[in-house]
C-alpha cells in the first residue's frame, strides 16, 4: 500500500534510455589479470595499507584499515600477490593520480575465513555497526559516505528511507538488483530496522520500473512500504527523495538526521546484509555497461579495482564508435581521461555512447537571463546568480546564495538554452572555496603555533627574571644578615669578628667547599680517565712519554683512592684552615704578641732609622731652621731606643 507522495520543486525529463541494458540478467564480469585498489574509495581520510609488496592475499582479506573516524577499510577482491603500492590514475574528472594497492590475481579466487554474524538479532547495535565499519561499506549510490558513521548517529531517527529511484538516464544497476535480488534487500532492511528502531520504513521507486516494483512487493513485509513516485529527474537525490516521501525539507547545510531520517541506497542495503549474515566485506558491486558502442550492454557484478578496459572487453565495446567514455550517467557523470582507471565503490555505470547518440555539447553562448535554470533547480537555488558570482570569483556571495546546497544534478545545464555548462562553474567555485578554507585553516594553525611559541618564550623569560630577582633578594638579605652579625661581633669580640669576616669573605664559595670531597672525587675520576686515554694512545704510537704518563696515572689512581677512602678530609681542611688562620691573626693583634722578631734585626732597623733622622736634621739646618727642634727631638728619641735595644740584647 502506497504512502502519500509529496512534491519537489524543479526537475527535468531527459530521455531515459534504460531498456538497452535490461535485456539480460546480471552477469559476473570475471577476474582481471590485475586489480588496482585506490586507498580512497569513500569520502573522508584515505585508508592506511596493511600489506607490503610481495605479500600474498586471499579474497576478502583486509589490506588497508581505517585511518580516522570518517574512513573505511579495504579488502582484497580476489586472491593474488601485492606487486605495487604506488600512485595510479583513478576515476576522477581531472585525471589525477592517487595511492593504490596493485594486486596480480592468481585466478583461484580463494577466500579467507568468513565469520557470519548469524545471531545479529541478539547482539548490541554497536557490535553490528562495528562489523559494518570493518566490512568497508560506504554509500554505493552517491558520494561514498561511510555507512557506519551515518548509522552511528546520536539523533533520534523515526524514518528509514531506502533509495531505489535511480533517476539518472541509462543507469539500471539498482533497477535490476531490485528485480533479481529483492529478498537480499529485505534482509538488509531487517538489520537496519533492528539498529535504528524507526517508526516507518519507506522504499522509494519510480513508476517507470514495474518489474522491480512487483518483485519488491512480493517479498516486502507489512512494515516496509513500497512508495512509487512519479518519474522526474533528479527525484533520486537524497534530500529530494526525503521531501518526496515525508514532506520534510532538510535545512541548508544540514543532514537528513536533523529531520529524523536516515537514507540509504538499496545496493548499500544488500552490502550490509552480506557483511552481517554472510561475513563478506564489500569487494564487488553491480555496474551498468551501456551505450550504443557496446555490442553486449547489460549489468555486471564486477570486482572493485577492475580496470575499465576489462569491462569494455567484456561488453564487446567498439572503440571506433565511442565518442567519449563516461563514468556515471550523462547528467552527473564525468568523462574518463584514462581507460585504465579502476572501478570503485561508487562506480555504478560505464557509458560508451556513439557520437550520434551523445554528440559533443555545442559551444556556450551568452546568458539571456531567461530564468529557465531557476525553474529546473530542485534545490530552489538561483543558478543564474551563482553563475555570475562564479565567473567573478565572489566567494562570499556564492556562499550567501547557498552554493553548497547545489547537488550538481545538471538540471540547470540541461535546460539552459544558451548551452552554458553551469555545473562546471559551480564545481570549480566549490573547489576554490574549499581550497581557500583549507589555506585559512593552515594559516590560523600557523598563527596559533606562533602565538603559543611567543607566549612560551615570554613565560620562560618571566620565570628567569623572577629567579634572578629572587637570587638578588636572597643575596641582599644574606649581606644584611652578615653585616649585622659582623657589627655585633666587632663590638663584643674581635676574634669572633675576624671569624665572621672570614666566613663572609668565603660565603660565595661555601657550597663548593662543602661539597669539595664529592667534586674532588669526580674531578679525579675525570682526570684519571683522560690520563689513561693518553697513556693508551702513547703506547700504541710507541711514544717516549709512556713512563711519564704511567707515573701520572699511578699518582692519580692513588689520589682517587685516598679521596674515596677519606671523603671528609678535604671538606674539613677546606672549611677549617681559613677560619683557624683568621683566629690566629686576630689573637696576635689583640694581645700585641705578634711573632717576636730577631734582636739583631731590630737593632739594625733602629740604626738605619737613626741615620736617616740625622741626615734630615743636617739638611734642616739650611732649608728648614724652624724645624730643627723637632728633628733633634726625633734623633734623641731614636738614640734612646737604640741604646735600650743594645742593652737588652747585651750589645755594646
Amino acid at each position: 500500500m502506497n504512502s502519500r507522495v509529496f512534491s519537489i520543486p524543479g526537475g527535468v525529463h531527459p530521455p531515459e534510455n534504460k531498456r538497452q541494458s535490461l535485456q539480460r540478467p546480471i552477469e559476473f564480469a570475471g577476474i582481471p589479470e590485475q586489480l588496482v585498489i585506490p586507498l580512497s574509495m569513500h569520502i573522508g581520510v584515505p585508508a592506511k595499507p596493511l600489506v607490503t609488496i610481495g605479500d600474498r592475499v586471499l579474497k576478502g582479506q583486509r589490506i588497508a584499515t581505517c585511518n580516522g573516524l570518517v574512513s573505511a577499510p579495504l579488502h582484497a577482491p580476489t586472491s593474488g600477490q601485492v606487486t605495487a603500492i604506488e600512485d595510479r590514475p583513478i576515476a576522477h574528472s581531472s585525471g589525477l593520480t592517487a595511492p593504490c594497492i596493485v594486486i596480480d590475481t592468481d585466478g583461484s579466487d580463494t577466500w579467507c575465513e568468513r565469520i557470519p554474524m548469524s545471531d545479529w538479532a541478539s547482539r548490541e547495535p554497536s557490535d553490528i555497526i562495528e562489523r559494518i565499519r570493518q566490512a568497508g561499506i560506504a554509500g554505493m549510490g552517491g558520494a561514498g559516505f561511510p555507512s557506519a558513521v551515518k548509522l552511528a548517529t546520536d539523533k533520534p531517527i523515526d524514518t528509514l528511507v531506502l533509495n531505489g529511484v535511480e533517476c539518472e538516464p541509462y543507469i539500471t544497476a539498482d533497477q535490476i538488483v531490485m528485480t533479481e535480488r529483492a529478498d537480499q534487500i529485505m534482509a538488509g532492511i531487517a538489520i537496519l530496522q533492528y539498529l535504528l528502531k524507526p517508526q516507518q520504513v519507506l522504499l522509494g521507486i519510480e513508476d517507470n520500473k514495474p518489474e522491480a516494483i512487483a518483485a519488491l512487493r512480493a517479498v516486502a513485509p507489512t512494515d516496509v512500504k513500497i512508495v512509487v513516485v512519479p518519474t522526474k529527474y533528479p527525484s533520486g537525490g537524497e534530500k529530494q527523495l526525503i521531501q518526496l516521501l515525508t514532506g520534510r525539507e532538510v535545512p541548508s547545510g544540514g543532514l537528513p538526521a536533523d529531520v529524523g531520517v536516515i537514507c540509504l541506497n538499496i545496493a548499500t542495503t544488500i552490502a550490509i546484509h552480506r557483511a552481517i549474515e554472510l561475513g563478506e566485506p564489500l569487494i564487488s558491486r553491480i555496474t551498468t555497461l551501456t551505450g550504443e558502442a557496446f555490442a553486449k550492454p547489460g549489468n555486471v557484478e564486477v570486482l572493485l579495482g577492475t580496470p575499465v578496459t576489462h569491462l569494455l572487453a567484456h561488453g564487446e565495446c567498439h572503440d571506433n564508435l565511442v565518442s567519449r567514455l563516461i563514468m556515471g550517467g550523462p547528467m552527473m557523470g564525468f568523462t574518463l581521461a584514462d581507460r585504465h582507471v579502476p572501478i570503485v565503490k561508487t562506480s555504478n555505470c560505464i557509458l560508451a555512447p556513439t557520437r550520434a547518440e551523445l554528440p559533443p555539447p555545442p559551444p556556450a553562448q551568452a546568458c539571456i537571463r531567461c530564468g529557465i535554470c531557476a525553474e529546473a533547480c530542485p534545490a530552489s537555488l538561483l543558478p543564474q546568480q551563482l553563475y555570475w558570482f562564479s565567473r567573478a570569483g565572489e566567494h562570499d556571495k556564492l556562499q550567501q546564495h547557498h552554493l553548497f546546497d547545489c547537488i550538481e544534478c545538471g538540471a540547470c545545464s540541461y535546460s539552459c538554452p544558451s548551452n552554458i555548462p553551469l555545473v562546471q562553474y559551480y564545481r570549480a567555485a566549490k573547489a576554490e572555496i574549499r581550497q581557500a578554507e583549507a589555506d585559512a585553516r593552515k594559516a590560523e594553525h600557523a598563527k596559533q603555533r606562533f602565538e603559543a611559541r611567543q607566549a612560551r618564550l615570554q613565560r620562560l623569560e618571566e620565570e628567569k627574571a623572577a629567579q634572578r630577582a629572587a637570587r638578588a633578594e636572597a643575596a641582599k638579605k644574606r649581606a644584611e644578615e652578615t653585616a649585622v652579625v659582623t657589627a655585633q661581633a666587632a663590638t663584643s669580640d674581635p676574634i669572633q669578628a675576624a671569624i665572621e669576616r672570614a666566613k663572609a669573605k668565603r660565603e660565595g664559595q661555601t657550597s663548593i667547599e662543602a661539597n669539595s670531597s664529592v667534586d674532588q672525587v669526580a674531578k679525579l675520576e675525570k682526570r684519571l680517565t683522560a690520563a689513561k686515554i693518553k697513556l693508551a694512545s702513547a703506547e700504541s704510537a710507541g711514544s717516549d712519554k709512556v713512563p711519564q704518563l704511567q707515573e701520572a696515572v699511578d699518582k692519580l689512581s692513588q689520589q682517587l683512592a685516598e679521596a674515596k677512602a677519606n671523603p671528609d678530609a678535604a671538606k674539613a681542611a677546606a672549611m677549617a684552615d681559613p677560619v683557624q688562620a683568621a683566629i690566629a691573626r686576630a689573637q696576635a693583634k689583640r694581645a700585641g704578641t705578634a711573632e717576636p722578631s730577631n734582636p739583631t734585626d731590630e737593632i739594625a732597623k733602629l740604626e738605619k732609622r737613626l741615620a736617616t733622622a740625622k741626615e734630615k736634621l743636617a739638611m734642616a739646618v739650611d732649608s728648614a731652621p724652624d724645624k730643627l727642634a723637632a728633628f733633634q727631638a726625633g734623633v734623641d728619641k731614636l738614640e734612646e731606643k737604640l741604646a735600650a735595644a743594645k742593652a737588652e740584647a747585651g750589645v755594646s
